[in-house]
């Protein structure tokens, strides 16, 4: 696994924050959950983001991924400053640009796992490639699924259907919010090893918010958070260190 962290050249940033703030409330009830982060990432990495709850970390994902907007500061993803785009514009970047993985599957149960991953493009009125869709299912392991609904499908082949869906638009960045915190041991690690197969093997970038050292040990670079304020950025070296750094954040 450490050798596959270190495959590929870092390929600039693909996405830039700087000075973002976030203020929910105002007076004496304002709280700051974000207090001046600059941050950036770079384009086919795998990065980790941790911190104690109220932290900012889900606060600051929001942000990057255009689902919330800063009280100040700028975010630019792939060379499109995001900061002042109006609600459709936001819409069309989320959709163009950008791939999500929540910690609930968010699927339509009506649709096949197929409709499903396929969703985002169907919306977008977007021809699927469909030598591209074959290699996306089969890499997540569903070439024997993709007729099957959701409640035919256990949560770990769901979250393998929400990866697929993510990664089928080709976006420039993935987003996972708690990826596998609904999920059992054996299918936390395999949504994990599909996460990080999609940076090495397809150059994708992912930006993951997670409370599990496992799974934070599986990145590329571990970014931790604490008042909202970034306080740490560096490579993860093991699941153990992880532990060990969390406790002093605690």
């Amino acid at each position: 696994m450490e050798q596959d962290k270190q495959k590929g050249a870092p390929g600039g940033s693909i996405v830039t924050a700087r000075g973002l703030e976030r203020v929910y409330g105002e007076g004496e009830a304002a709280v700051r959950a974000l207090d001046g982060v600059d941050v950036e990432f770079e384009k086919g990495r795998f990065t980790s983001i941790m911190g104690p709850s109220g932290s900012g970390k889900s606060t600051l994902m929001h942000i990057l991924a255009g689902l919330d907007r800063p009280t100040a500061g700028t975010v630019e993803i792939d060379g499109v400053e995001i900061t002042d785009l109006d609600d459709g514009e936001l819409t069309e970047l989320r959709r163009d640009k950008l791939g999500f993985v929540f910690q609930f599957f968010n699927l339509l149960p009506v649709l096949t796992a197929e409709e499903n991953i396929l969703l985002p493009l169907t919306i977008a009125k977007r021809a699927p490639d469909p030598e591209w869709v074959d290699t996306v299912v089969e890499r997540v392991g569903l070439s024997d699924r993709r007729s099957h609904r959701p409640a035919e499908l256990s949560g770990g082949q769901q979250q393998r259907v929400a990866v697929a869906r993510a990664l089928v638009t080709k976006p420039a960045v993935l987003f996972a919010d708690e990826p596998t915190g609904n999920l059992d041991s054996k299918s936390s690690a395999d949504v994990l090893e599909l996460l990080r197969g999609a940076v090495d093997e397809f150059d994708q970038t992912v930006i993951m918010v997670t409370h599990e050292p496992d799974a934070a040990a599986h990145g590329d670079r571990l970014i931790a958070l604490r008042d909202g304020r970034l306080v740490h950025d560096a490579p993860p070296v093991s699941a153990d260190a992880v532990i060990e750094l969390l406790k002093t954040l605690a």
